[in-house]
């Protein structure tokens, strides 16, 4: 790990000033959960470190009755994991947050920093110089590939690891993101790109941009989420594939919904097929199975991650019967 400068920034403003227009020479921190290991290991190499621990009012949890909730960039995951409100009303970000990594890392981890945590591929991460950091070749494709993504790869076939943001995914979050004079709101569908748009980056967050804050929408009477992980470990591992839902309920039939997988995409991916064939079900344990059968029917696995694709209809059929009481 090179020397570096580290700054405290007083506010928002300051810290901006302090961003430059490129991602090598200045880095924001807040837990440092997972910038600190890319700097271990060469990855990112920073001149400045900006700490936005210093920076008042990024921590906390506000809940707006009939409106939404805010939950600062810097609030830790373990509080959101352990807020009544959020398990009660926002189920799957609850039960996202509880399932990441270890509770000590959910202590030090922000929200903020999870959804912007870089990729875990163990080539990015190793001593490869592939597509991602500036190389000509995806190792994963003839490599050992399976952990990887089965859809929406080419040309760089990573996962997002972030539980919390396939939650938020299913939730339809949205985030604030401040650029130094103003903020502006951007819906976290459409905050993550794929790598056929930008092989460098995992979103569309720019060097000089911060985010500040999530701002989730008020469920409407009826709604229910919930979030299932699967893991080769039981703690301390992030989610071979993952699966986020939320569904309106009127009586027996489900008026809409929204299914996201992770693990299994370079981003949180919404399956469409499933969340529109969700519409007007009376959900059942055959009608469940009938729907599960259709799911990620586009997937191109890779030669060792064909298993994704069962496990993901697997996680989707138990956690729709389980909101549903099956």
């Amino acid at each position: 790990m090179k020397n570096f400068t580290y700054f405290q920034p007083e506010n928002l403003k300051d810290a901006a000033k302090q961003l430059g227009n490129n991602w090598k020479d200045r880095l924001l921190i807040a837990g440092g959960t997972d910038l600190l290991g890319l700097m271990k290991h060469n990855l990112e190499r920073p001149d400045v470190l900006i700490n936005l621990k210093s920076i008042a009012g990024l921590e906390k949890i506000e809940y707006l009755p009939g409106k939404e909730l805010r939950i600062g960039a810097l609030t830790k995951i373990t509080d959101i994991a352990e807020h009544p409100v959020i398990r009660e009303k926002f189920t799957a970000l609850a039960e996202a947050a509880g399932q990441v990594a270890s509770p000590q890392l959910r202590n030090m981890g922000t929200i903020g920093g999870n959804i912007c945590q870089r990729p875990r591929c163990w080539y990015y991460r190793g001593d490869f110089n592939c597509l991602r950091k500036g190389g000509d070749i995806c190792f994963a494709v003839e490599g050992r590939n399976k952990f990887h993504c089965i859809i929406g790869g080419a040309p760089c076939f990573i996962v997002h690891p972030s539980d919390l943001a396939v939650a938020l995914q299913a939730l339809e979050a949205k985030l604030i993101i401040f650029s130094g004079k103003k903020s502006k709101s951007v819906a976290i569908k459409d905050f993550f790109v794929l790598p056929d748009a930008d092989v460098y980056r995992e979103n569309i967050l720019k060097p000089n941009e911060i985010i500040t804050e999530i701002h989730i929408p008020e469920p409407a009477s009826g709604c229910q989420s919930g979030y299932l992980k699967f893991q080769e470990r039981e703690v301390w591992d992030f989610a071979t594939v993952s699966v986020g839902v939320s569904i309106k309920k009127n009586a027996n039939f489900i008026e809409t919904g929204l299914v996201v997988f992770g693990g299994v995409a370079p981003r949180p991916w919404i399956e469409q097929k499933i969340s529109q064939a969700l519409t007007g079900t009376i959900l059942k344990e055959n009608t469940i199975s009938e729907l599960t059968d259709i799911c990620l029917q586009d997937a191109e696995p890779l030669e060792e991650n064909k298993y994704k694709v069962v496990l993901a209809k697997n996680l989707l059929k138990n956690l729709l019967m389980r909101l549903n009481n099956i």
